[in-house]
């Protein structure tokens, strides 16, 4: 035998020896099954709840505009004071709506010494009818016909202008009135007690009425911080769970250590439709709904418009059978046939896959698909209602290996630590 033929039969004793090699370990592998970790359905407490985020915001607050337009001379506040109700705030140059008042009245006493005249004139206008009528009834022949009747018109026309001038006055009045109004709102003051959480203007800038735009009529904004909220926007799927009175976990982004407790006051009843943008880029609305919360002890230094984030616990499950979230998952459990149309041939009805929620029970090293019927969910377990019993092994992880996993394949329990390795 050559030395040639000699490598050639060493090499393939080594290529066969390491296929048989190769092949064994993964004949022993497969028979080994795929490694998950496992758990126990078992009794657990369970509160489900719902997350939102939103913002700090006062119960009361009160934007302050003018009503009138006018150069602001003195802002006698700065942002952040406390105020009483009824202190001044802010005086706008009233020089404008004082001659107004100056020429209201000035109107007023003119048209008050016009009515004193005209009431003169019905009244000696009614005398000489009343002195006609007298003689008109002594005899036909004492006064003429036409100065009877002269008399009557002249009477009649002065008291029409005394009537007239009594509404000429009661006008020029409310015109005074009105000027008087517009003098008392160049000079505002606190409608309630709180603090200044926003100054918008500086004296020197001319304050106009905020009829077609609120922010540019703004001048402060007062908030009663007594009594704190958290507004947050909860998703139309979650809002049908939260009652009012539901407690709730806030936390604060500025207090990031600290988390304080509230109570639902208000669930809202219409949706606010916000804009968003899908991966795609196409544009979509997002359905929310506002939801209030009171917070029971706010801290004393609180801002409004600070971010927060509530988690509102809607139920409580004490000491139920449970199973780990990751647990669950859907297969195609069974084909039932399709329903039959009238006039058809139904040994030819192609079946239809049903998907069912489910857990694999692991019996004896083989993974077997059963469905359950779940109740609500905590953080990281689901209430079981229906399908498994206390003390069952079930297939708790990792989620790619639940994914793959078939009714009938062979598990076998995985190294914690590997597990938590690949999972981080």
């Amino acid at each position: 035998m050559s030395r040639r033929m000699k490598i050639g039969l060493g090499v393939a004793a080594v290529l066969l020896v390491g296929g048989g090699v190769v092949a064994f370990r993964i004949n022993q592998e497969r028979n080994a099954g795929t490694e998950v970790r496992m758990d126990q359905v078992s009794h657990r407490t369970l509160v489900s709840a719902v997350t939102a985020s939103g913002k700090i915001e006062p119960q009361t607050s009160v934007d302050i505009s003018a009503d009138i337009t006018g150069r602001i001379i003195r802002i006698a506040v700065r942002e952040g004071d406390v105020v009483s109700q009824g202190q001044f705030l802010l005086q706008i140059d009233p020089a404008e709506y004082q001659a107004a008042v100056t020429s209201a009245q000035a109107v007023v006493a003119s048209t008050e010494a016009t009515l004193l005249q005209t009431r003169a004139n019905r009244d000696q206008a009614e005398r000489e009818w009343k002195r006609t009528q007298q003689l008109t009834r002594l005899g036909p022949n004492l006064i003429a016909p036409a100065l009877a009747e002269q008399a009557q018109t002249s009477f009649d026309v002065a008291r029409a202008t005394f009537q007239s001038t009594e509404a000429q006055l009661e006008q020029s009045r409310a015109g005074l009135q009105a000027a008087r109004d517009n003098l008392a709102k160049t000079r505002l003051v606190s409608p309630i007690s709180g603090r200044v959480v926003r100054l918008a203007v500086e004296e020197g800038e001319v304050a106009v009425p905020g009829t077609f735009s609120r922010e540019t009529g703004l001048l402060m904004t007062i908030a009663d911080l007594s009594v704190i909220l958290a507004k947050v926007q909860v998703d139309e799927t979650d809002v049908v769970r939260i009652a009012r009175n539901d407690s709730v976990q806030i936390t604060i982004d500025a207090y990031p250590d600290t988390s304080f407790l509230g109570r639902v006051i208000r669930v809202g009843n219409s949706a606010r439709l916000t804009p968003t943008e899908t991966a795609s880029g196409s544009s979509d609305r997002a359905v929310d709904f506002d939801v209030e919360v009171r917070l029971v002890e706010p801290p004393r230094d609180i801002r409004p418009d600070l971010s927060c984030t509530a988690r509102i616990v809607t139920d409580t499950r004490g000491r139920v059978l449970s199973i780990p979230i990751i647990a669950l998952t859907v297969r195609d459990h069974e084909r039932v046939p399709n329903e039959s149309v009238p006039g058809t041939d139904t040994t030819h009805r192609r079946p239809r896959e049903k998907e069912e929620e489910g857990v694999f029970i692991v019996g004896e090293g083989i993974a077997t698909f059963r469905p359950v019927k779940v109740g609500i969910a905590g953080d990281e377990y689901f209430e079981v209602v229906e399908g498994l019993r206390e003390g069952e092994t079930i297939v708790a992880g990792t989620y790619q290996a639940i994914r793959d996993l078939k009714d009938g394949d062979r598990v076998r329990l995985a190294d914690t630590t590997q597990v938590e390795a690949e999972e981080s």
